[in-house]
This record gives structure tokens, C-alpha cells and sequence, in this order.
């Protein structure tokens, strides 16, 4: 019998090169994405308003990037000591309004900058379920243990994901009509929701997703939730809590993701980066030693020749 243990993937006619700019926003997962971009010297940006799960909170966050809203102490809740926006994460909160509203708008223009001049977009959908603030009546980006009571939990349509992600790409379009668009399905399981709910949760956000490509040339999808679901379905991929996959599961997918989108010039360069990295990483026994000097100055000519074949490189 032979099974399919392999996805199959085709390279995108939309390659990432080291003058690509990569703006990555969503759930978690996308941070593992934007780290591995990070350390390889890729030109990015990484959820400026913080995690966001839910495809409604996305695409507010999308609206306020191309109006550049700016926010006010209005905006803001206090809780815990902390004054927080419902539509962005708690590490941009702030013990006083001024420093909150300041972390937002400086938030809100650096995405604005990016956006404008991104390759790429990688937006990374968490789950379909969401949170409803009853007063203001929105689903919010994170509820900052605001007491669950201020809230109706609720599980977005098909319909109502795929209206949100068409709200995300309109505003993209308006600012940059020239960036690849990358969806994709965190492959962390929200099993908290519970594991039936977490799968009708996953379906309507794979579902939506595919009702657009069907109807949108440029929008792409990486298939890194069935990946981790098919290829990596061992619980040795996965990190103790049994949920998240681990270091060796978040390798393999970003292999997968470069076999897909890594151009053949930047595959060069990365092993370059990568021996450079290493180099930066190690730990001399004797940093006095002759020896170790050579080393580090072997280090810095490799540097500085391979900032002369790429400028945007940064280490």
C-alpha cells in the first residue's frame, strides 16, 4: 500500500531574496516564522500590535494600519494597573495612557512604513473563535483577563472569516498593491476551545481561506497546520504541553516554507548567514589567544564581503 506521507509543494513564482521585505502578523506560529527570518538577516516585521489569533482582529488591525489610526486614552481599558487596547496584545500596555497610546501609534506607523514596501505578507489565522466585548461590541484582539463575564464567546462563520479576510486585503491593496500574500493556519491546536471545537474552529478558517484563492490570483496559502497535522504527527514534534510544536517540528516546517518561497540566489547567501551566525554564537575558551583572534578577524572579513554582495544585511 502506498500511502502519501508528503505534501506536495510547488515553488512560488513569488520568491523570497534578501531585498524582499517580510511583514508576518497573526497567531504565535508566526513568530517562529519571524524568528527563523530574523536570524537568517531577512528584512522584517513582526506583529506590531503583538499575537493575534482571530481573522476579525487581524483585519481590524489591517483598517487601522491603512487609515493610520490614531489612537487616544479613549481607546484604552484599564486592567490590572495596566492601560491596555482591546485590539492589540498586553505587552503594549502601559502603567500610564501616554506611553500606552505612544506604543500604539508608533506601532500602527512602523507597520504603516512596512506595509507600504513589503514583498511579502505572511498572515497566520489562530482560530475561529472569538471573544465579543458586550459593551463595545466588537470581537477583541485579547481580553487581558478582563473577567470572562464582559464577554460572548462565539465561533465565526465561514462566511463572516472570509468577509474579514477580504476586509485584510482591500487594505493591502490600497497601500501595496505589489505584495505576495501568504495565508496560513497556525499548526498550534487552541484545545482549550476544546478538540471538536478546535477542529470546527480550524475548518472554518481553512475553508474561508480557500474560498478566496479560488476567486483571488494573488493571495497563496502554506499548508503549515496540515504539515504539522500530516507529515509531523508524531508527539515527539510536539513540546511537553503536547500542543506546540517544538524546535525540531518548527525546522521542518520553515525547511518546507523555504523549498517553497526561498529564491536560488538566497539559498546561497543563507549558508553564508548561517556560518557567519555560528561563528558569532561561538564561545572561545581563551578569547585572549591568538588563535581566536585570527578567528574572529576570518569572522569579520566574511562579514564584511558578504555585506558587499548584500547591503541589506545587518549582523
Amino acid at each position: 500500500m502506498n500511502l502519501q506521507t508528503k505534501i506536495p509543494l510547488k515553488p512560488s513564482a513569488n520568491q523570497l531574496d534578501y531585498d524582499s521585505k517580510v511583514l508576518l502578523v497573526g497567531s504565535c506560529f508566526v513568530e517562529h516564522i519571524g524568528a527563523k527570518l530574523e536570524y537568517f538577516k531577512f528584512q522584517n516585521l513582526v506583529n506590531p500590535f503583538g499575537i493575534l489569533f482571530q481573522p476579525e482582529a487581524i483585519a481590524r488591525f489591517f483598517e487601522a494600519v491603512e487609515t493610520q489610526k490614531q489612537f487616544t486614552e479613549s481607546d484604552l481599558e484599564k486592567v490590572n494597573g495596566l492601560f491596555v487596547s482591546l485590539d492589540a496584545h498586553s505587552e503594549l500596555g502601559a502603567t500610564t495612557t501616554e506611553s500606552a497610546v505612544n506604543q500604539l501609534n508608533t506601532a500602527i506607523q512602523e507597520a504603516f512604513a512596512m506595509l507600504q514596501n513589503a514583498s511579502h505578507l505572511v498572515i497566520t489565522l489562530g482560530t475561529a473563535w472569538g471573544y465579543r466585548h458586550k459593551e463595545q461590541g466588537n470581537v477583541v484582539a485579547n481580553c487581558h483577563k478582563i473577567p470572562q463575564k464582559e464577554f460572548q464567546k462565539e465561533l465565526t462563520s465561514i462566511t463572516e472569516v472570509e468577509a474579514a479576510l477580504l476586509r485584510v486585503l482591500s487594505a493591502v491593496e490600497n497601500l501595496n498593491s505589489k505584495a505576495s500574500v501568504i495565508f496560513s493556519v497556525s499548526p498550534v491546536r487552541h484545545l482549550k476551545d476544546g478538540f471538536v471545537e478546535n477542529q470546527r474552529s480550524k475548518a472554518h478558517l481553512i475553508a474561508a481561506v480557500h474560498s478566496i484563492l479560488a476567486k483571488n490570483k494573488r493571495v497563496e496559502y502554506f499548508p503549515s497546520y496540515e504539515i504539522m497535522m500530516d507529515e509531523l504527527r508524531d508527539y515527539r514534534f510536539y513540546d511537553r504541553d503536547l500542543i506546540h510544536p517544538n524546535p525540531l517540528a518548527v525546522d521542518y516546517i520553515w525547511e518546507r516554507f523555504l523549498a517553497v518561497y526561498l529564491s536560488p540566489q538566497a539559498k546561497k547567501t543563507i549558508d553564508q548567514v548561517e556560518e557567519i551566525q555560528r561563528g558569532l554564537a561561538h564561545k572561545a575558551f581563551n578569547p585572549d589567544s591568538v588563535a581566536h583572534q585570527k578567528f574572529l578577524q576570518k569572522l569579520d572579513d566574511k562579514i564584511k564581503a558578504l555585506q558587499a554582495e548584500v547591503p541589506d544585511i545587518r549582523f
